[in-house]
């Protein structure tokens, strides 16, 4: 079509792949004859570059007809607020991607199921004010928790002795989230300069954000910031364990800490596993809100199953195990009940135990809460924006996004 070998190659090509549709059952095939003649008018350039004339495309399928009658019924166009109608037939043609959202090959950009394109910058979803706003957010509470997490590591360097086993995972979850907390700060300082990448006016590409490996600033945050968020959570349940293993089993604290080389291995060794794992599959992608660069953010099955269920299953471990060493506190009280003062000091770790977890669990339920709302309404907002969006960028408008508003 691009070299234009016959002047009705065009009309055919448009005829043969987006036929006219009557009474939603019969598909009006463009007329044999017409197919003769652009082949006629083609063949020569097909045998010069040894093209195959397509399977679908072969005249003998067609039937003689007369190309000059007139269609017995109009063909109506994909445009907002159009209302069908009885005898129209409507097609979605899938996303299309935009010209300035194109990248180059080679690069692994995948948006929307398409190859070689790039989600925009900034955020898709959000308005300026809106985005301005959660960056501001993001920020301050960025350096909140860096000074919290800070204050408790500096702490623990004033006074080694002071925790112990069970209390020692404590200090690295405070690290770990420490690291996380600051990478949220510098994202808030680099703005967009990371997470996206820049516009390229020669080549009619407009700024996109930054998706798999290239990016070496971005990828070292994505390293840093994947790495010390499924730790800080791997600690959180070795805390528990080791909880469970004072109050439930009776461990001593230098048995605990006799099994602190398992407690490393684990904690480091399995973020550090998955960490080179997205590496390798390049899932890198760019955060262009809090300016970070992280996982899932585009991609549904690597937020499901890189972050979502490590996630569930910290939280499901951890629990079950506070709970059952919250039951074995209590049984053991009830059993020194005339002892006032180590029951006492019980009550007091009871309590120590359930809000130290209950200030962790909320806001990681509420965070699990917030992944699986996404990734039951990402495909409709992601409908949704391309019909927003659909005759800006000058591609087909879905179907399903435009039935779904005219029934509501």
């Amino acid at each position: 079509m691009n070299l234009h070998c016959s002047p009705d190659v065009h009309t055919f090509l448009c005829k043969a792949f987006v036929p006219a549709c009557l009474e939603q059952v019969h598909v009006i095939h463009p007329c044999r004859n017409l197919c003769e003649k652009v082949y006629s008018d083609c063949k020569p350039l097909i045998d010069t570059f040894g093209i195959a004339w397509p399977e679908e495309l072969e005249c003998n399928r067609l039937v003689n007809c007369d190309e000059t009658a007139p269609a017995t019924a109009p063909v109506t166009t994909n445009a907002h607020g159009t209302q069908k109608t009885p005898g129209q037939t409507r097609r979605d043609y899938g996303f299309w991607c935009p010209r300035h959202l194109h990248t180059s090959n080679g690069q692994g950009y995948k948006f929307l199921g398409i190859d070689q394109c790039a989600p925009p910058c900034p955020n898709m979803y959000f308005k300026n004010y809106e985005l301005d706003v959660a960056k501001s957010f993001i920020g301050i509470v960025s350096i909140f928790c860096l000074c919290a997490t800070l204050f408790t590591f500096l702490t623990f360097l004033i006074d080694v002795k002071r925790f112990r086993y069970p209390e020692r995972p404590i200090i690295y979850y405070s690290v770990c989230y420490s690291i996380v907390s600051l990478m949220y700060f510098i994202g808030f300082l680099l703005g967009n300069r990371t997470a996206c990448n820049k516009a390229d006016d020669k080549l009619e590409i407009g700024e996109t954000v930054v998706l798999g490996s290239q990016n070496k600033a971005c990828t070292v945050l994505f390293m840093v910031l994947y790495f010390f968020t499924m730790a800080g959570t791997i600690w959180w349940v070795i805390l528990t364990i080791t909880w469970f293993l004072a109050a439930g089993r009776k461990w001593s604290c230098e048995a605990i800490a006799q099994k602190a080389m398992w407690f490393h291995a684990v904690a480091w060794g399995i973020p550090g596993f998955l960490t080179i794992m997205l590496l390798a599959m390049n899932k890198v992608e760019g955060d262009n809100i809090s300016g970070v660069c992280f996982v899932g953010l585009y991609d549904v099955d690597a937020s499901l199953y890189f972050v979502l269920l490590p996630l569930c299953l910290c939280v499901f471990f951890g629990l079950s195990l506070l709970l059952a060493g919250i039951i074995s506190l209590n049984h053991v009280r009830q059993v020194i009940q005339h002892d006032g003062r180590n029951q006492e000091k019980l009550k007091k770790f009871m309590i120590r135990i359930g809000v130290f977890s209950g200030l962790y669990l909320v806001p990681l339920v509420s965070l699990l809460g917030c992944y699986v709302y996404e990734l039951v309404n990402r495909k409709t907002w992601e409908t949704t924006w391309v019909f927003d969006h659909c005759d800006q960028y000058h591609i087909p408008c879905p179907y399903q996004a435009s039935s779904s508003f005219l029934s509501t």
